[in-house]
């Protein structure tokens, strides 16, 4: 009988400090893992992008582990956790080989991270599992909105373990670039009229913006669609965004900006990012997206992402494509993203349990 050992990983200060290792080897694994999966390149990550991600500790708690089969490092677990009104929540993401796969190493490592969250008192487990496969028996979302594959092992594991389906996500890839582009910034100019007006930038928050984006990046945990996962609000300080960047800024990643103002008032009401890679042959991610409730119907949705799509070709141009997710039922979002000619590839569950002893 094979032997399944889980433990925890050190994130370490640098790449190349002595326990740096292990942490090298579960980026590399969980790169075999996306690539093998998806059938492609665009989900794949350095570990100097992912490492300032996993320093985040003041606000965004993670736990790091690998999972062993008879001495073979074949798994990993991610626990990660917020504090404040969030901390009876955790999100727990594994991946195991796919040589590995049948010998109960991903059942492991789910009731591992699941013993982990009972210890530290959480009492709700998100857990986000893609499904790569299509056709066959579905289950649909109580969302009405999306999908997932019956029969696969990670569906059939977590309907075994008492998750349940809450909300399907869609991730889409837009090719670079967009011939609709101009057309579609023009027309959601004119919609937005005089009372808005875009900034962009890249790095950095400019200090004038910062408690504005604070402001936005909280609500982005309030105003996005989450169904019944009912995730908790996220709140964010200057304190944390400085915190955040100033990780950040040890990335290869660069962070490319556009900011929606409203005029009358001085105030931003929107934002969206990219995170760009060094490498131009590489794809940028499209991270967070939010257009404030009261100030939705003017297309700014369409103005921001527009925007900072021929802000990326003036500050990093040459990038093949951008990789997004939403939710199946954030029908707006996807509307801006189809017109925009992005496409699905994958399409994402996310579950939840609540948890008790």
């Amino acid at each position: 009988m094979s032997a399944i050992t889980i433990t925890e990983v050190v994130i370490p200060a640098s790449l190349d400090a002595p326990d740096a290792d292990e942490f090298l080897a579960c980026v590399e694994l969980r790169n075999i893992v996306n690539r093998f999966d998806s059938g492609t390149d665009d989900n794949l990550f350095t570990a100097a992008e992912l490492l300032p991600g996993w320093q985040k500790t003041s606000f965004e708690p993670k736990r790091l582990f690998a999972a062993r089969l008879d001495g073979r490092l074949v798994g990993r677990g991610i626990f990660e956790t917020r504090t404040d009104e969030a901390a009876d929540t955790a999100w727990m993401h594994g991946e195991v080989l796919p040589d590995a796969r049948g010998h109960g190493v991903g059942e492991a490592l789910a009731r591992h991270l699941e013993a982990v969250a009972l210890d530290e008192g959480r009492t709700r487990a998100i857990v986000y599992a893609p499904s790569w496969k299509t056709g066959g028996i579905r289950i649909p979302a109580p969302t009405g909105f999306g999908s997932v594959p019956a029969g696969t092992p990670e569906v059939r594991l977590l309907q075994s373990m008492g998750y349940r389906l809450e909300q399907v996500e869609r991730g889409s890839r837009l090719t670079l670039p967009s011939p609709e582009l101009p057309e579609l910034l023009q027309a959601a100019r004119e919609a937005a009229g005089p009372d808005y007006r875009v900034h962009t930038w890249s790095g950095a928050t400019p200090p004038e913006w910062r408690e504005d984006i604070a402001h936005l990046l909280t609500r982005m945990s309030t105003d996005a669609p989450t169904a019944g996962l009912e995730e908790p609000e996220d709140p964010w300080t200057v304190e944390r965004l400085l915190e955040d960047e100033a990780l950040e800024a040890s990335s290869p990643r660069t962070p490319v900006i556009a900011a929606v103002e409203h005029v009358p008032t001085g105030r931003l009401v929107g934002f969206t990012e990219l995170t760009v890679p060094a490498e131009s042959d590489r794809p940028a991610a499209q991270e967070d997206t939010i257009v404030l409730r009261e100030h939705r119907g003017h297309r700014l949705g369409m103005l921001l992402k527009a925007a900072n799509l021929e802000w990326l070709e003036q500050v990093s141009p040459g990038h093949p494509s951008v990789i997004t997710y939403n939710a199946e039922e954030n029908r707006h979002m996807l509307a801006v993203n189809e017109a925009l000619g992005f496409v699905p590839f994958v399409y994402e569950g996310a579950w939840r349990k609540d948890l008790s002893r």
